[in-house]
């Protein structure tokens, strides 16, 4: 079972109404069956810009240093909801190789996760306009759980609860991919880290009932693909795609179409399967600065108790080249 998505789809609605131990209290009953959970990697509606998040391989596709800032404030109003930071700058090395570097930071609820990497690619011409990436990273994992963020409202915040504190452990991570990409298509496959972890082995609950509590980090396997139709000279319509799969938990499809008028202005939608509907906008400053923001609308029942979710990035590209002829839309 996924522990994030137990607590995210079952039990945040006693956020909502403050019930912080009664949502501490689940999370007990779920280690007390002996259930193994695994992270769930964060969550990005515009995930078509974040590219370097997902897959190693993309690093170094652009066509010079690419820098991008991300924020996601997920499930407005809801006490101890997700919030995500990104920051990500890759660029090519020559020819054939790219290198990257990217951190996130995850928090929800009591916990805060950091992820950080280095991404490595090698580039093979597959034809005069399609190229084939393979990409490798390295880098670690810092899980932090930190029950006191908790309001116990009258309960003492140094009962059985205070046991589950983990103070930035730290766990390897390897991570591969493969990019396939041209002038109008993009389709990648990647699989973010290949090594399993157990965070609460060694958490120190005496409670022999707590002792074969393990946290496991599983395989998670990423799908990306997206296409750009020329409709006319000032019109373009990009349909992409991004499915997520890890053992335990369900398949999640996201499905966008973009459209780009004049090469400034971006305009589109989104659909998260059984999740939310999105709106996304983007507008191209410059040949340099890229600005977009999103917003997600729940379609499950937890709607009744959010305003939604807001993302915004903002995307810097240095080119190699004196000025790019059309800046790039993914």
């Amino acid at each position: 079972m996924n522990l994030n998505i137990f607590l995210k789809k079952n039990l945040k609605t006693k956020l909502m109404r403050g019930n912080y131990m009664a949502l501490l209290i689940g999370v007990i009953l779920c280690f007390n069956t002996q259930m193994s959970w695994s992270q769930q990697d964060s969550q990005y509606t515009q995930y078509m810009y974040n590219t370097l998040s997902i897959n190693p391989a993309y690093a170094g596709s652009r066509e010079g240093i690419s820098i991008l800032g991300l924020y996601r404030n997920q499930w407005v109003g809801l006490d101890g909801a997700p919030e995500t930071q990104t920051f990500s700058i890759h660029a090519p090395i020559g020819e054939k190789i790219g290198l990257g570097f990217n951190i996130i930071n995850d928090e929800i609820f009591i916990s805060n996760e950091t992820y950080f990497d280095i991404n490595f690619s090698y580039k093979i011409n597959l034809s005069v306009d399609g190229q084939l990436a393979f990409g490798l990273k390295a880098g670690g994992h810092l899980l932090d759980i930190d029950p006191s963020r908790a309001n116990t409202g009258p309960f003492d915040k140094d009962d059985i609860f205070s046991t589950f504190n983990i103070d930035k452990k730290f766990s390897p991570q390897i991570g591969a991919g493969v990019y396939y990409y041209s002038s109008n298509f993009y389709l990648g496959f990647s699989v973010p880290n290949i090594l399993t972890t157990k965070h609460f082995d060694d958490s120190g609950i005496s409670d022999n009932s707590f002792n074969s509590v393990t946290a496991e980090e599983r395989l998670h396997y990423n799908l990306i693909t997206g296409y750009v139709f020329n409709l006319n000279n000032n019109l373009k319509f990009k349909p992409a795609a991004l499915v997520k799969w890890v053992t335990g938990a369900p398949l999640q499809v996201d499905i966008s179409a973009n459209f780009l008028f004049n090469e400034k202005l971006t305009l589109g939608a989104a659909y998260r399967w059984d999740a939310a509907l999105s709106a996304l906008a983007g507008f191209q400053i410059s040949d340099s600065l890229m600005i977009g923001f999103a917003y997600d609308r729940e379609t499950t029942e937890l709607k009744e108790f959010n305003d939604g979710t807001y993302e915004v990035f903002l995307r810097f590209d240095i080119s190699s080249r004196r000025r790019m002829i059309s800046p790039r839309f993914f």
